[in-house]
């Protein structure tokens, strides 16, 4: 998948996907297959959701999720699109074989971590 890269040393997290940008904390990172991939999973939700309705949907499932759990790093953890993410960022052949809207599964299974 082709994206445009840069480094932000602020950056509140180690990479961020905003279509067609990949931001990362440090140069280090640009290399690590398991964060691109993971941010590249993050491509394919934003662009079946046209980008601009990704954002709200993401905001909403934080947000919804910090009421439940009460806390920041649950919250996280359990927007359905980083459950995506999460669980299959360690998957090379990942993106072949995605189905669309496949994060659809992970809306109101918990996770623990």
């Amino acid at each position: 998948m082709k994206y445009w890269s840069c480094v932000i040393s602020k950056l509140p997290a180690q990479a961020m996907a905003i279509y067609p940008l990949m931001l990362f904390k440090n140069k280090k990172l640009l290399n690590n297959q398991t964060i691109i991939r993971h941010e590249e999973i993050h491509f394919k939700q934003q662009l079946e959701l046209l980008i601009v309705l990704f954002y709200p949907l993401y905001l909403l499932n934080y947000l919804i999720n910090l009421v439940v759990y009460k806390n920041h790093h649950k919250a996280y953890f359990n927007i359905s699109f980083e459950r995506e993410a999460y669980a299959n960022d360690k998957n090379p052949g990942y993106l072949n074989i995605r189905r669309s809207y496949a994060w659809l599964k992970f809306i109101g299974k918990v996770r623990l971590s």
